[in-house]
């Protein structure tokens, strides 16, 4: 008996999963396949989120972009000294500014505070404290088509709170700075050249090289993958500086305000005579702004 109900039970669950499956097959196409499996669905909010994220996180890696923002760039570099036991901790505080001139031309303010501490570069001693400022002013077109070009003055200024921190010197020349910016992409360079023109006559002249190329592409998401080399020469003694930074970004909102935090590695191409060697740690933090443009 018990096996009969077993029997007839078994007959109706497969009468019942057939009829089920055809129902399934037979439901109307608006109903059953418009939305497919597995596909996810997106909001005319969730579109324009993107969008903006994507605009947003390439302006703050436009050097002379038309929005304000405040990079905070931590360097962790190890292996100086005569010993190759020190390391130095430098944080450079980067503020761009953006001035409308006219319709045609924006004036951009872009300053690099350091901020240092090091052990065991000077002998068995220790630093703490400012480095040279360097300030510059980027005359820039507005029309950002076919390239973002910017150029005008650089100064180094003598703000150091150590001698083994600065130079000494106040010194000036020419800064330029031409990207392209295309889909997710952004690449371009940076470079300036300075020469002290007054300070301490106990110092060393100043001449020096910096040049910055860099590559960055941006999701739509907000993530940024970059690549760039804040590259120096000291003329004076011929030696090259070549760091490598890689590193990778995330736009998030703080309080309604875009921020792009992330951090990588920084690894040493060359460098001069006890300067830093192998890898180091660069970590990022850039406030923005949630306007597009002035």
């Amino acid at each position: 008996m018990v096996n009969d109900q077993s029997g007839v039970f078994d007959h109706r669950w497969r009468w019942g999963a057939m009829l089920t499956i055809a129902a399934i097959f037979a439901l109307p196409p608006d109903t059953a396949s418009q939305v497919p499996a597995n596909t996810p669905t997106t909001t005319p909010d969730t579109q324009h989120d993107e969008t903006q994220s994507l605009k947003i996180a390439k302006q703050l890696v436009n050097p002379v972009s038309s929005v304000m923002s405040f990079p905070f760039v931590n360097n962790l570099d190890f292996r100086l000294g005569a010993k190759q036991d020190g390391f130095r901790y430098t944080m450079n505080f980067q503020p761009l500014l953006p001035f409308k001139l006219n319709d045609h031309w924006n004036l951009i303010s872009r300053t690099i505070a350091p901020f240092v501490h090091q052990s065991d570069v000077i002998g068995n001693s220790s630093q703490t404290g400012l480095g040279d400022f360097l300030q510059s002013f980027f005359f820039s077109p507005r029309r950002t088509k076919p390239f973002v070009w910017g150029a005008g003055p650089a100064l180094l200024i003598p703000t150091a709170t150590s001698t083994f921190l600065g130079t000494g010197k106040l010194s000036l020349g020419p800064t330029l700075v031409i990207l392209r910016q295309q889909g997710g992409w952004t690449y371009g360079v940076l470079t300036n050249h300075v020469w002290s023109i007054a300070g301490d006559d106990a110092r060393a002249d100043v001449s020096s090289t910096f040049l910055q190329p860099f590559l960055a592409y941006t999701t739509k998401s907000g993530w940024t993958l970059n690549a760039n080399s804040d590259s120096t020469k000291n003329w004076r003694t011929g030696k090259w500086g070549v760091p490598i930074n890689i590193f990778l970004t995330k736009l998030v909102r703080v309080a309604g305000q875009p921020v792009n935090m992330g951090g990588g590695a920084r690894c040493w191409a060359t460098a001069p005579p006890r300067g830093p060697q192998g890898c180091g740690i660069r970590v990022n933090i850039t406030l923005g702004s949630s306007r597009l443009a002035l």
